[in-house]
């Protein structure tokens, strides 16, 4: 499954956050935005667990990571 997830970082942590976070494992891209979120993650895994996991252990334990929201896409 793919989501999309919404990101908010630290003033000045940015860079350094969006480095850390292409480095993990089921991470496909990361676009930095403007507005209220500062980045987009695109992020898949198999199943809800394993991303569930990747979020919760990973992303939101990232440096300079204050807040996400999460999309989670379906086939219909």
């Amino acid at each position: 499954m793919i989501s999309f997830v919404l990101c908010k970082l630290t003033a000045g942590l940015e860079q350094k956050a969006i480095s850390q976070i292409k480095t993990i494992r089921g991470i496909k891209d990361v676009y930095i935005t403007f507005g209220g979120w500062d980045a987009i993650i695109i992020a898949e895994a198999d199943t809800m667990d394993k991303l569930s996991n990747l979020i919760l252990r990973e992303i939101r334990s990232t440096h300079g990571v204050q807040s996400t929201e999460t999309l989670v896409t379906t086939n219909y």
